[in-house]
Order: structure tokens, then C-alpha cells, then sequence
């Protein structure tokens, strides 16, 4: 089968939880025999060559800074990427069986969508997100929300097959009205299934990842200052980098915490994995998340994680209350704290209880679980998730 698979990250010239995905669907897909193109963005020095194992990789446009200096996607990669997909399959739509392309951004799903017909392939969609229509306002502005609002419509409409990675898109997806299918993808988990034996914790509260603003690490910090009283003993590793770093270590720096609490930047994945096995716990206080790998992460290594409830939080999906974390009811630096506590006192039996929730739920959790179902709907067999 000829499959085109459309994003305009690639791993590892950029990094995050998509990039990783359409990586790992590439080779996967490549190593089942098909033929697969992987169209993208350049993202690599000119005469570079990226190497993706049995994967033909081309280009729809030219190196491009896709974020502001405030973290937000810019307005014109977008655009440059929709109309080089646009061209792309003008050119060579009917020599794909099967699209699959990323929603966002989405001017490229509507360059697939328009020429689906004529052209004669399959579109399959991954929906990582859905936006509401107030973090639509709240992100763009009154006039920028209500346009961005109106284009994530038009994806909709566009006859599609649609993947997502938690109920919460599901459910948006469907009282929206996508038109076609929709399928629930519950692993994006790539490490190993066997049941972890935890390390012994270190008093040492943990977070990894991006520092954007809907991350909302100044929180953490926050919370951590509040702590001190009642758990003195707790240190704070901030790992990742980003455009809040600088008000992350801010917030260190006011609190006067920089004895206990340090945010070292990017490090290698070694440090990282040892700052996480041992962690008492790994916070995520986001706000908003498509999915929530990291907590899957910290559970394969029997640590337990505390996220965040909010409406457009999906990772809350990932942690039963009292098995491998808790839910706090808000980032509020008493709500964190609280919940961090609960950590704490539930001692090593919590950590026994996460790699016992991990070794139950590993399958469905797993990488290769998606990309199997993913491979059923290309074979025009049912998905094993719905």
C-alpha cells in the first residue's frame, strides 16, 4: 500500500509527542512492506539528508521558525505547509492509497481534504486535540480565536477517518460533528511492558517537559514554596526548557528556594531517567494535554504523578485516584501542595500499587497497540478501539 503521512514536524529536528508518533507510524508502516512517504517542513540544514529507516521523506516548504518567542505556533508555517501539501498532491495524489495527516496545523488537512476525491486516496486524520471555542478566544484573541475557530470547523467537515488519543477529544469530536469514524488510540507508550520494581523514593517532587505557558510550571513552584512548612525535607527538579524558563526560575528565585529547588535546562535522557525513578512523584500541572505520555513514563518506573483537573486536560484520563497519583482540584498552590502530600504520606505501598496499575494496563497503553490498530484500518479491518 502507498501512504503518504503529512506533518510538518519531524523527529528528532523537532521535538514533542506528534513527532514521535508519525516517527514511529513511519517506520512501523515501512517495516510492514508498505511504501511510505513522509512530507514535512524542512527543518534540517540545506544538503542535509534526514534518515528515516525504508521512509522516502520530501518537503513542503522551507526551513521556517514555527514558534514565537512567546511559544505560540506562528501564523505562517501554516499556511507555507497548506500549500505545499496542496501542490505536493496535486502532483502525486494518485499515487497514494492512503493519506494521514496530523489536524493541526490545519491548513494542510484542508489541502488533503479538497483534493481526497479527485484524487481517489483514504484520509486518515489524528485529532492530538480538540480546542474549545473559549481557548480559542483565550489563545488568539476575539477576531484571531473566531477565525481559528472557524478553519478547526472546516477540518471537520472534511470526510475523514479520525484517530484521537483520549475520550475527552472523542467526545468533542463527535457532539462537533466530524464527519466520519472515530477512534479511541490509548497507547503512545514506546518503552518496556514489564512490570516495573520500583526504586526507593527520594524526597525530591519531580516535573519533565516543555516550559509553555498552558504547562503552567510557575505554579509547581508555587505550590512547592507552600510546602515548605509542612514537608521541609521535599527538594524540586524542574527538567526541559522553554519559553517560561526565565519566569520559572523567577518564581524559584522570589519564593527563595534556590537551595531546594533547581531547574536545570535540558539534560541528558540519562539524568532524566534517574531523577524520575527515584522521584517521590511527577507533577503535571497543566492545564491543557492531548494525552499525557509522561505519566505513562513515570508508571513504568512505579512513580506515582499528580495532575491537574480541568476541562481541557485529557491527562486525567491516565491517573486512577489512589492507584498511581491524584487529581488535584486546581493549581492552586494549596490544591498542588495538597495533593502532593497525599503522595507522601501513601509512602512506598503507592509505588507498588503504580507499577501494579502499570503492569495491568501496559498493553493498552502501548505504542505498538495503536500502530496495530492503525495498520487494521489501512487492511480495511475494524479498529480494535473505538
Amino acid at each position: 500500500m502507498r501512504i503518504l503521512i503529512v506533518y510538518d514536524c519531524l523527529y528528532p529536528h523537532t521535538i514533542g509527542g506528534a513527532e514521535r508518533w508519525y516517527r514511529n507510524l513511519a517506520e512501523r508502516l515501512a517495516a510492514d512492506d508498505h511504501d511510505v512517504t513522509y512530507l514535512t517542513l524542512r527543518q534540517w540544514a540545506r544538503g542535509e539528508r534526514p534518515d528515516v529507516a525504508g521512509v522516502t521523506v520530501r518537503t513542503a516548504g522551507p526551513r521556517l521558525a514555527l514558534y514565537s518567542e512567546g511559544g505560540r505556533r506562528r501564523i505562517a508555517p501554516p499556511l507555507v505547509f497548506g500549500a505545499g501539501v496542496l501542490v505536493h498532491l496535486l502532483r502525486h495524489g494518485r499515487g497514494y492509497d492512503v493519506v494521514h495527516t496530523a489536524s493541526f496545523p490545519y491548513f494542510s488537512l484542508l489541502a488533503a481534504g479538497l483534493l481526497r476525491r479527485p484524487q481517489g486516496y483514504r484520509l486518515v486524520v489524528d485529532w492530538h486535540e480538540l480546542w474549545s471555542r473559549e481557548y480559542w478566544r483565550e489563545y488568539l484573541g476575539p477576531v484571531g480565536g473566531r477565525i481559528g475557530w472557524g478553519v478547526q470547523r472546516l477540518g471537520l467537515r472534511v470526510r475523514q477517518r479520525a484517530f484521537c488519543f483520549a475520550q475527552l477529544t472523542a467526545c468533542r469530536l463527535r457532539a462537533e460533528g466530524v464527519r466520519g469514524e472515530v477512534s479511541v488510540l490509548c497507547g503512545e507508550y514506546a518503552g518496556s511492558l514489564e512490570t516495573p520494581a520500583p526504586r526507593p523514593a527520594r524526597p525530591e517532587v519531580v516535573f519533565a517537559g516543555r516550559h509553555i505557558a498552558e504547562k503552567r510550571i510557575p505554579a509547581l513552584v508555587d505550590a512547592f514554596a507552600a510546602l515548605r512548612e509542612r514537608a521541609p525535607e521535599l527538594r524540586l527538579t524542574i527538567y526541559g526548557d522553554g519559553p517560561e524558563r526565565e519566569a520559572v526560575l523567577a518564581r524559584i528565585e522570589a519564593h527563595g528556594l534556590g537551595e531546594v529547588a533547581r531547574a536545570p535546562g535540558f539534560v541528558g535522557a540519562q539524568e532524566v531517567e534517574d531523577g524520575l525513578e527515584h522521584a517521590l512523584c511527577m507533577v503535571l500541572p497543566s492545564r491543557r494535554e492531548g494525552y499525557g505520555l509522561v505519566v505513562v513514563e513515570a508508571a513504568a518506573r512505579g512513580v506515582p504523578s499528580v495532575v491537574v483537573a480541568d476541562r481541557d486536560n485529557a491527562a486525567t484520563e491516565l491517573v486512577d485516584e489512589g492507584r498511581n497519583g491524584y487529581v488535584a482540584r486546581s493549581a492552586s498552590p494549596q490544591d498542588l501542595a495538597d495533593a502532593i502530600l497525599r503522595v507522601r504520606a501513601a509512602g512506598p505501598a503507592l509505588r507498588e500499587q503504580t507499577a501494579a496499575w502499570f503492569a495491568r494496563n501496559a498493553q493498552r497503553l502501548s505504542l505498538a497497540s495503536s500502530l496495530d490498530s492503525v495498520a487494521a484500518v489501512y487492511d480495511g479491518r475494524p479498529s480494535a478501539r473505538s
